[in-house]
């Protein structure tokens, strides 16, 4: 019995390790209980200009994307030309919630691989990606006009996502403003 019983429990963590493995699915796919709610109320400084502060409010009335990031991201590093790429669409505001950062480290890393974003946000101390529910960055969120958060992402953004998850929901949201009386 006393044999067994350690088998046993190898037996059981393997199956809980192969299971994981196979229906976990991608990380980008946990989901988010923000999705369908307001964007967490927030007043950051600026990153260029802190003593100039932004508010949730502030952002009301168009569409934008938050994408929270660091100069000590790799991924986001990776992330940044699809970033740079969306930019250069127009179709929607960017605003990039450094995260956890120096400002000066934010500003050199900006300054040497490009400057996607429409608005600089610093989280310092990173209460606002805590209510906002970031794991690490980069994380993104999709928030209608009306602050609504319609669309999360954790991790880098690819082109594929940008494609089939941001657009479509950008044309929706546009479809619905023009549909209102």
């Amino acid at each position: 019995m006393s044999r067994i019983l350690p088998l046993a429990l190898f037996l059981a963590l393997a199956a809980l390790l192969v299971y994981g493995l196979f229906n976990a699915g991608s990380k980008s796919e946990l989901p988010s209980p923000l999705v369908g709610k307001p964007a967490p109320e927030f007043v950051l400084p600026g990153l260029f200009e802190p003593e100039r502060t932004v508010s949730r409010t502030d952002l009301l009335g168009e569409p934008y994307l938050v994408n929270f990031w660091a100069s000590w991201c790799v991924t986001c590093r990776v992330e940044h030309p699809v970033i740079e790429a969306l930019a250069r669409t127009g179709r929607v505001k960017i605003v990039g919630f450094n995260f956890r950062d120096e400002p000066g480290d934010a500003k050199a890393w900006l300054a040497r691989w490009g400057d996607p974003y429409d608005l600089h946000l610093a989280d310092r101390d990173g209460r606002t990606s805590i209510d906002f529910g970031v794991y690490a960055a980069p994380e993104t969120f999709l928030v209608d006009a009306s602050g609504r958060i319609v669309f999360k992402h954790l991790g880098a953004l690819t082109e594929a996502i940008i494609e089939e998850e941001i657009f479509p929901r950008l044309e929706a949201a546009g479809q619905a403003e023009v549909a209102a009386p």
